[in-house]
C-alpha cells in the first residue's frame, strides 16, 4: 500500500468501543430493488455484500418507519416486526462479508409517492402546489408522537435483526428536514416557528431512538443523524442554521454525524461569515471533538479520498464510486489505485452486480454517473 493511503485505512474506534477496520463507509443510496410488500430481495442483499469486503461500513438505503413514510419505489420496509427476517438478511450479508451494518431509517413526508400511500401524504404543514391543489396535509401533534415511537419501533427491530447502528435520515428533503425548513414547516406550535421549534421533532426522534437503544441493545449500538447543509430556496434554512441544528446533534452525544453533500469542497451559499471557507470546515470547528463527522461528495480516485482526508474529517462515505468500482479499497490496500475505475462500464452490470431496477436508474440518469 502507498504511504499516503496510509491513515485512510487505518482503524477507528467509536465512543462506544465499536472499531472500524478503516476509515472508509459505503454511503447510503437508493437502490430500488426490494419486492412490493417491501422485502428485500436475493439481488439486493448480492450487491450489498459485493460492497461491503472493503469497506468498514456500510449505510444502507433508507427504510420507511411507517406504511405511509415510503419514499420510493423497490423500497425495502422497517415499519412492522413482519419486516424482522427481511431486514435480518441484509444485516447478514453485510456482516459476513466483514462490515458493519447501518440502518438507514426514515419518513418520506412530502417526498411520498402519492400511490406508495394508504391515505395522505404528509408533512409538517398543509403544502400545495402552484396550481393551489393539495399536495401534503400538515401532521396533527398526535400523529407526531406516532412518527416518533414509529421511529424509535424501526430501531428496536433493527437491533433485534442484528445491525450494529441505525442512521437517522434528516437529510435531502424529507420529513425530519420538511420540520426543520423554513419553507415546509409554517406550525405555530412546539414544532414551528422559531429555529428552535423547527429543531424539535428531530430531536424528539435522536431522543427517542437512544431511549430504545438504552432498553433493548445488549451490545454497543451505534447512532448516527444525516443532515443537509442548506436549502438553495431564497426562504430556505441557511448554513448557519444548519450549524445551530449540528450543535444540539452533538450535544445529545449521537455517535457520529453525516453531512449529505453532491462535492465534498462545497462551499456555503447563505448564513456564514466566510463564504470562501468549506462547508465540511465549518462543521468540524462546530462539533470540535463531540462526535466523529462523516463526509461525502464526489470522491472517486483514491488522489480524491487523499485531499478530502486531509481535512481531518475522520470519516469519509463513497457512494456511486463503488457502485462503478466495488473493489476500490481493496485496490488502494494493495497499491493498485492507478487501476481504480472511475466511470461506469455500461458492458458490466453482471461483473458489477447491480440488480436490475438500480441498473436502469444508473443509466438513465445523465451526468449522476462519470460515464454515462
Amino acid at each position: 500500500m502507498n504511504e499516503k493511503f496510509k491513515e485512510l485505512l487505518s482503524p477507528y474506534t467509536f465512543k462506544n468501543g465499536i472499531e472500524l477496520k478503516n476509515r472508509v463507509i459505503m454511503a447510503p443510496m437508493t437502490n430500488f430493488s426490494s419486492d412490493d410488500n417491501g422485502n428485500v430481495t436475493d439481488a439486493e442483499v448480492d450487491y450489498y455484500a459485493r460492497r461491503s469486503q472493503g469497506v468498514s461500513m456500510v449505510i444502507t438505503a433508507c427504510t420507511n418507519v411507517t406504511p405511509n413514510g415510503k419514499g420510493f419505489p423497490g423500497e425495502f420496509a422497517g415499519h412492522s416486526d413482519d419486516m424482522i427476517p427481511s431486514l435480518e438478511r441484509l444485516a447478514k450479508g453485510i456482516k459476513e462479508q466483514g462490515a458493519k451494518a447501518i440502518l438507514q431509517i426514515f419518513h418520506g413526508g412530502i417526498q411520498c409517492p402519492p400511490e406508495l400511500v394508504d391515505g395522505d401524504v404528509v408533512s409538517a404543514s398543509d403544502i400545495t402546489g402552484e396550481n393551489g391543489e393539495k399536495k401534503a396535509r400538515g401532521l396533527s401533534q398526535d400523529e407526531i408522537e406516532e412518527i416518533i415511537e414509529a421511529f424509535g419501533e424501526t430501531t428496536r427491530r433493527a437491533i433485534e435483526a442484528g445491525y450494529d447502528g441505525v442512521e437517522i435520515h434528516g437529510a435531502n428533503g424529507y420529513l425530519l428536514h420538511q420540520f426543520f425548513s423554513p419553507m415546509t414547516n409554517q406550525r405555530e406550535d412546539q414544532f414551528g416557528g422559531s429555529l428552535e421549534n423547527r429543531m424539535a421533532f428531530p430531536l424528539a426522534v435522536v431522543d427517542k431512538i437512544k431511549s430504545v437503544v438504552d432498553e433493548h441493545a445488549t451490545a454497543p449500538f451505534l447512532v448516527g443523524y444525516r443532515f443537509s447543509p442548506e436549502e438553495p430556496e431564497e426562504n430556505g434554512f441557511t448554513m448557519g442554521e444548519t450549524l445551530k441544528l449540528v450543535d444540539a446533534l452533538a450535544d445529545k452525544e449521537l455517535d457520529y454525524l453525516h453531512v449529505s453533500l453532491f462535492d465534498f469542497f462545497s462551499t456555503p451559499r447563505s448564513g456564514v461569515d466566510d463564504l470562501e471557507k468549506t462547508r465540511i470546515d465549518y462543521l468540524l470547528e462546530t462539533i470540535g471533538d463531540r462526535a466523529p463527522l462523516i463526509g461525502v461528495g464526489s470522491i472517486y480516485s483514491a488522489e480524491d479520498a487523499y485531499k478530502a482526508f486531509q481535512t481531518d474529517v475522520p470519516l469519509l462515505a463513497i457512494g456511486r464510486e463503488l457502485i462503478i468500482d466495488p473493489d476500490w479499497v481493496q485496490k488502494i490496500e494493495e497499491g493498485r489505485e492507478n487501476e481504480i475505475i472511475t466511470e461506469i462500464d455500461k458492458e458490466k452490470q453482471k461483473e458489477l452486480v447491480i440488480p436490475d431496477p438500480l441498473w436502469n436508474a444508473v443509466l438513465n440518469t445523465p451526468g449522476w454517473f462519470p460515464g454515462v
